[in-house]
């Protein structure tokens, strides 16, 4: 694929993983305008009937080509802590006392205040903290310590909840209708939300239990956080360590491991592993008058995706003096003065949507009309 043929030099830093975060569609929107698009709603339409009845056929097996990926723009979700924390679900474990849920109350703080966590950038949303095996009492002292009078109104806790087929999801549901702009949701601990039965240490039980819960978080984007225990026996990959079955990191986006050399020990680790994140290790003291976890290094620096010369380009075009553009991929090329093809064009900017939203805040849409395919750039407010 050729190079744009201008360049901008400007700061950038990125993580790579931002580009695989649980993803949202944009293509083929319909412009609701005059007659053509009427045509095009009844033709819309029409597919939707022609993709239903294949549906109800039980042997029917959607599938997409190759093509039809690069022509499909998928908007990857942006890092609730950056390059710690993303939407998805994941394992948090560790052995018992070992302070993950004083790291528990330290993440909820953070996201629900939007302070920057050891300097790591904080999108700011609210959060629903299941603190299982506590009490208010307890809780409410805990907090006070860790930050005394800084209190928030968008960190939500409760001490009881409904168990997995018991209810929780419903409850879940209720509290995101209540509060659209939830982030990121604590249950500590997994046991506890748990069927009891013979069959809940099996590999198919984990899975469906982990499936079940990422099914949720995929679909209102949000971070469910799930506490767990390891098991006592040491193992050549520390996240074979996860009480239960493999099943559980098997459906899991990705898993926080604390560990301490020993119980009394005021350093631990915390080793990081996700299907779209870099693995990492963060080294920790834990301030013990406060009792917050305070990082002292980090064991791999996270690997930074060079700027890209188009999506540079294009937020040179799409500023605040000019923070729309709508028009023909053909146009777009003109505009920005590249070489490359509208066909590689349209590929790079649906396979880039997600960064440039996130990096430069420029939101890309593609929708047909009969004149052709439109494209459009919104710089986000």
């Amino acid at each position: 694929m050729n190079d744009v043929t201008k360049e901008k030099t400007v700061p950038y830093t990125s993580v790579a993983a931002d580009e695989g975060q649980s993803n949202q569609k944009y293509t083929d929107n319909i412009i609701p305008d005059g007659e053509e698009n009427i045509n095009s709603f009844e033709e819309k339409f029409a597919q939707m009937q022609r993709e239903l009845r294949k549906a109800m056929d039980p042997s029917y097996m959607k599938t997409v080509t190759m093509s039809e990926l690069y022509d499909t723009a998928y908007l990857s979700k942006p890092a609730i802590i950056d390059g710690i924390l993303y939407p998805g679900t994941y394992l948090f474990v560790g052995a018992p006392k070992v302070g993950k849920s004083f790291m528990m109350a330290q993440l909820a703080y953070h996201v629900s205040t939007g302070k920057p966590l050891w300097e790591n950038e904080v999108r700011q949303g609210k959060v629903l903290y299941l603190a299982l095996e506590d009490d208010y009492s307890r809780l409410q002292k805990r907090l006070y310590r860790m930050f005394g009078t800084e209190g928030t109104n968008n960190l939500f806790f409760s001490v009881s909840a409904k168990n997995l087929n018991g209810g929780l999801f419903e409850q879940l549901e209720k509290f995101i209708e209540e509060n659209p702009d939830t982030r990121l949701i604590i249950i500590d601990t997994l046991q506890k939300v748990r069927e009891s039965g013979a069959e809940k240490f099996s590999y198919a039980n984990d899975y469906e239990v982990i499936a079940q819960l990422k099914n949720f978080s995929d679909r209102y984007g949000i971070c469910l956080l799930l506490v767990h225990h390891t098991r006592k026996q040491n193992s050549g990959d520390k996240f074979d360590m996860i009480s239960g079955t493999n099943g559980l990191l098997g459906a899991a986006d990705g898993a926080f491991l604390l560990q301490k050399e020993k119980r009394t020990a005021k350093t631990a680790t915390l080793d990081i592993s996700g299907r779209d994140q870099q693995d990492q290790r963060l080294f920790l003291v834990r301030n013990e008058e406060r009792l917050v976890w305070e990082l002292e290094r980090v064991e791999t620096e996270l690997w930074k995706e060079k700027p890209d010369p188009l999506l540079e380009l294009i937020a040179e075009k799409i500023t605040e003096e000019n923070p729309v553009w709508d028009g023909s991929i053909s146009d777009f090329r003109d505009f920005i003065e590249t070489d490359i093809t509208p066909i590689q064009l349209g590929m790079k900017l649906n396979v880039t949507a997600g960064r440039l939203l996130n990096e430069y805040g420029i939101l890309y849409e593609s929708r047909r009309t009969h004149a052709g395919r439109r494209i459009r750039f919104v710089l986000q407010a």
